[in-house]
């Protein structure tokens, strides 16, 4: 006897042993093909304990990556605020009533999404250089920045749009009706209510703001990737410089994950406000009464 679920029918006996053979094939392939690598990198010898040796050693990581986990830091942390900052404007931009405000807003949001990020930091890299705008020192950072700000700007203004349009309209109509102008509609009912419905997809922007700042290593920005090659290429183990770095990345995006989430929380339950008042029992009543 065979059932159904809500998606789709549930397999009968021959599909079941086809998908299972499908199963079991998959799971050869991979070892195989886990075989295959593990066997390369031990000939190569990725996998030996001298490999890792060097990250025993103070001066790799006072060198190396620590100096690329402070240029990953720095840059995400100035390009988050810059986004969200130009993000939120160009948001409100794009919803106002202003004719020549919406639609400078809009050509805005188009074309910087549309420009691939590593093409905003080399070409704004080579604009500072050239007029001379930051010292050389700063020149790669400020590119970086650049590029992250002005592109993920974009993005988050579309979420905030988007965040504003979720909301039921009647909110918006009763603003309106109680005499209040647009800025004051958008500044004290619609965006508080959008920003608390818009943090999970804020979120996973923020973590892709620090995530792109790799791409920072074709201007020659010191950041965790380059560093990371830089270890592998000075002690010829790639394959464990490359996976310190990667668990390094992935804790970092883990704890801003981790603390966008608690704001999140804190901020819903804060919307929620207090609790209501509980009613009176009615002995408490009727000795009041008395």
């Amino acid at each position: 006897m065979t059932g159904s679920s809500v998606l789709f029918d549930a397999p009968g006996p021959r599909a079941l042993l086809r998908n299972r053979m499908i199963s079991v094939i998959t799971v050869i392939v991979v070892a195989v093909l886990a075989y295959v690598v593990y066997t390369r990198l031990q000939a190569r010898g990725q996998l030996t304990a001298e490999k890792w040796e060097p990250f025993l050693n103070g001066g790799v990581w006072t060198t190396y990556i620590l100096p690329g986990i402070e240029g990953t830091l720095t840059a995400a942390a100035v390009s988050i605020v810059l986004a969200l900052v130009l993000g939120f404007l160009l948001g409100v931009g794009r919803l106002s009533t202003h004719t020549g405000i919406r639609w400078f807003s809009s050509v805005f949001v188009e074309f910087f999404r549309a420009v691939p990020v590593l093409i905003m930091m080399i070409f704004a890299y080579f604009l500072y250089a050239f007029y001379d705008v930051f010292p050389s020192k700063y020149l790669a950072l400020a590119g970086v920045i650049t590029g992250l700000t002005l592109y993920n700007g974009a993005v988050i203004a579309e979420i905030v749009r988007a965040g504003v349009h979720a909301l039921p309209r009647g909110q918006a109509e009763a603003a309106s009706a109680l005499g209040l102008r647009w800025g004051q509609t958008m500044r004290s009912i619609l965006l508080p209510q959008a920003i608390t419905s818009m943090l999970p997809v804020l979120i996973s922007q923020l973590v892709v703001v620090l995530k792109d700042t790799a791409l920072g290593y074709q201007i020659t920005f010191v950041e965790m990737v380059r560093q990371g090659t830089q270890v592998g290429a000075s002690f010829s183990n790639f394959l464990p410089a490359l996976i310190v770095i990667a668990v390094l990345m992935i804790s970092l995006n883990f704890s801003l994950s981790w603390f966008a989430t608690w704001l999140e929380r804190r901020l819903r339950r804060s919307s929620r406000g207090p609790a209501p008042m509980e009613a009176e029992p009615l002995e408490l009543q009727g000795d009041r009464s008395r």
